[in-house]
């Protein structure tokens, strides 16, 4: 009976409990990945059709391209501050995540450039007038619900836009309500100021991961790291209540799982500082 607690505690210790938290919002977030991945193929299907090539598949897909890139980038930033040693931090495994992070940045940064693209797209209108919305119910017609949610055109949706002023996305045979394009608009903003808000951080955590790595973090500096990053968490946040109003439950869960995610980051870094200057003052005793 006491072995039998003994396990029992030795399974809730603080610890294991932390880590199977942890690994539980990476997997939520893989698990958001594939449903990005799904909102994405069905709105490009509606603005692109079968005009989907290289040159434009980054403007289809680039909620699903930025959150399986930045998926690769927080369990490399995982393993190097909470999993590797840092000795091993060097030789082949150094080139090896140095490479595999350079392959995800591009596709952050190339999705950034999505998000601007996909905004001149929802924002490139024109006026559109029919007498009777009705009568694109079943033409292949679609109307703008949100971003990227555009459903075919049907009784009900050409009821609630009848006798209202219509806007049509150029090129495409997609039309709104001013109101509906104004939300699309709001929350293609908001894309873009959390792709930039996110990019900055993780140039300020690579930067921390790089001092550390050559004793060059002092905590002074982390601290200011810390507040500066504050700030554009407040930014993140914010947008995730936004979503949470104006877009859709996924967007707004997601949003909230990254911060969560980012934040075991932070305290990654914070306590491999911590046990690196434990050793260097045990060093200095010696």
């Amino acid at each position: 009976m006491t072995e039998a607690i003994s396990h029992h505690g030795k399974f809730l210790h603080p610890h294991r409990v932390f880590t199977a938290f942890k690994w539980t919002v990476y997997l939520l977030l893989a698990w958001n990945a594939i449903q990005f991945f799904q909102e994405d193929l069905a709105a490009s299907a509606v603005t692109f059709g079968n005009s989907i090539s290289w040159r434009n598949v980054v403007e289809a897909f680039s909620a699903s391209i930025d959150t399986t890139a930045w998926l690769i980038l927080l369990l490399t930033f995982e393993l190097e501050t909470a999993i590797l040693t840092d000795e091993s931090l060097k030789g082949r495994v150094k080139w090896l995540l140095t490479g595999l992070k350079g392959i995800c940045y591009f596709f952050i940064v190339y999705s950034f450039y999505g998000y601007v693209s996909k905004y001149g797209v929802i924002t490139d209108l024109l006026p559109f007038t029919l007498a009777d919305v009705c009568s694109l119910a079943g033409t292949g017609w679609n109307y703008v619900a949100s971003l990227d949610d555009y459903p075919p055109i049907d009784a009900a949706a050409c009821a609630a836009m009848q006798g209202r002023e219509l806007l049509q996305i150029a090129g495409t045979e997609v039309i709104g309500t001013r109101e509906a394009m104004t939300a699309a608009w709001g929350l293609a903003v908001i894309d873009i100021i959390n792709s930039a808000t996110w990019l900055l951080i993780v140039i300020m955590l690579e930067t921390e991961v790089w001092m550390q790595l050559r004793d060059l973090l002092t905590g002074r500096l982390l601290r200011i790291g810390k507040c500066l990053k504050a700030f554009l968490y407040s930014i993140l946040l914010i947008a995730a209540i936004y979503w949470g109003f104006e877009g859709s439950f996924l967007d707004f869960w997601d949003a909230f799982l990254w911060l969560v995610a980012f934040i075991f980051i932070e305290l990654n870094i914070f306590q491999w500082h911590e046990e690196t200057e434990e050793v260097q003052e045990a060093g200095s005793l010696d």
